[in-house]
């Protein structure tokens, strides 16, 4: 994270002296994932495994609807809605929100093999906890935690340092959009963001530059 600070001059019995108002965040403490890693952590799911079906899908609904876990975990299977020539994602959001986000296709296909293969039906859980003994209990979502240790168990199989969180999915997305065009104002409002500086700060395009141009130091 980087943060300047801003200086306001107080009088005092001694003169004037500088003190520090407050910082000015320019960039958040959620580390992002690269576009090659999340091919990587996408093509490591099996999808004859029902874990793995399950586990996919959570992860592309974070990365493609920008979507927080919390959101995501109260998914139900209806929420997923065929409007015509395109599918949406009633997410409700915090304060009580609810947003119609469009899904993207590899979100559809993602979604539509895990809904198919656990046979849910529409008030179900879209993310339940899977019992040891096999099956579905769609009656119980999973919880945060349960999103977190799966995440961490999955970027470990893949290759990948488990450094990275669940909300690592939605600011990678916001990243990945604003690099391949996007605009920042789209992006305020898939993220359901109230002021366009709070989007920035997931926006990680400056570090990636920067990296590709630090490596040019070759000894």
């Amino acid at each position: 994270m980087v943060a300047d600070k801003l200086f306001k001059i107080e009088k005092g019995k001694h003169g004037q002296k500088l003190s520090a108002e407050k910082a000015r965040v320019k960039t958040g403490k959620t580390p992002t994932l690269s576009a090659e890693q999340m091919r990587q952590l996408f093509d490591s799911f099996d999808p004859s495994k029902p874990n793995d079906l399950r586990d996919r899908a959570l992860i592309a609904v974070m990365s493609y609807s920008l979507a927080r876990v919390s959101a995501a975990l109260d998914l139900r299977a209806s929420d997923l809605m065929d409007l015509g020539r395109t599918q949406v994602l009633r997410l409700q959001e915090k304060g009580g929100v609810q947003r119609d986000i469009p899904a993207h296709p590899k979100l559809v296909e993602y979604l539509d093999e895990w809904i198919d293969h656990a046979q849910l039906r529409g008030s179900d859980f879209l993310f339940p906890a899977l019992p040891r003994n096999g099956g579905v209990d769609s009656s119980k979502s999973m919880t945060r935690g349960d999103a977190l240790r799966m995440v961490k168990r999955r970027l470990l199989k893949a290759g990948i340092p488990p450094v990275f969180s669940n909300h690592s999915f939605r600011a990678t997305g916001i990243t990945e959009f604003l690099t391949n065009g996007g605009d920042l104002e789209t992006a305020q409002q898939l993220a359901n963001h109230a002021d366009s500086r709070t989007t920035k700060l997931y926006d990680r395009r400056a570090s990636r530059l920067e990296l590709e141009e630090i490596v040019r130091i070759r000894f």
